[in-house]
């Protein structure tokens, strides 16, 4: 194992204290991988500042089509394009109707492929509403955590930690009204379409089919 940390950067602060006691440890591979290692300069709630890094490599991007965003209007056109350009079928015997069908299915996809491409689907849900408020406090916490570092005065230290405590609980207090804002906005969905948004909030959870020995298909978490 490698430390990627980089810098002198103080990565835990307590009153006086700035040390550098938080490792970012990897393995030997990792180390070219590794880019823009920093200290955060954002409030952590903690003693400890948060640390951020990029990684660097394949990363996999999962991709799907939102038919509501489909372009209906260049849709129609281009079909009825595609199908002009279409061969001429004689479709009187069976062999003709089945290769005529296959290519309207084929233009079909085709078409609406186009006019609704694949786009990356947003893992990174926010489940805070960030309020001018919390940006207030936020801002503030940050300007007293760098007075404090000027003057190492602990009573500048006392102001900072009561600070630091008023963020955090408006910020937990937001977390919860946010939840209870989802909890509140799908009581009126089906029974399974509030189970799927609930599901869907977690991207670890991925959303499959199960058949009962009926052969009946039931939608069930993956």
């Amino acid at each position: 194992m490698e430390i990627l940390n980089w810098g002198n950067e103080p990565t835990f602060c307590s009153g006086c204290r700035f040390e550098v006691n938080d490792i970012t440890l990897g393995s030997l591979g990792l180390l070219e991988s590794i880019i823009d290692w920093e200290v955060s300069l954002e409030p952590s709630l903690s003693d400890h500042r948060h640390v951020l890094f990029t990684l660097r490599g394949s990363v996999l991007v999962h991709l799907f089509r939102n038919s509501r965003s489909t372009k209906w209007g260049s849709f129609q056109g281009d079909l009825l394009d595609q199908l002009e350009r279409g061969p001429k079928l004689d479709m009187k015997d069976e062999v003709g109707l089945g290769l005529a069908i296959d290519w309207v299915q084929q233009a079909l996809i085709s078409v609406y492929e186009d006019n609704c491409p694949l786009k990356p689907v947003k893992t990174g849900r926010q489940s805070l509403r960030w309020t001018v408020e919390l940006e207030s406090l936020r801002r503030g916490v940050r300007q007293l955590f760098n007075k404090c570092r000027l003057e190492e005065n602990p009573h500048s230290w006392a102001l900072y930690r009561q600070a630091q405590r008023n963020y955090r609980e408006e910020v937990r207090k937001a977390s919860k009204n946010a939840w209870r804002t989802f909890h509140s906005s799908i009581n009126d969905l089906p029974r399974s379409a509030r189970l799927h948004r609930a599901l869907s909030r977690d991207p670890k959870i991925k959303l499959a089919s199960l058949v009962t020995p009926s052969g009946r298909r039931m939608q069930s978490e993956g």
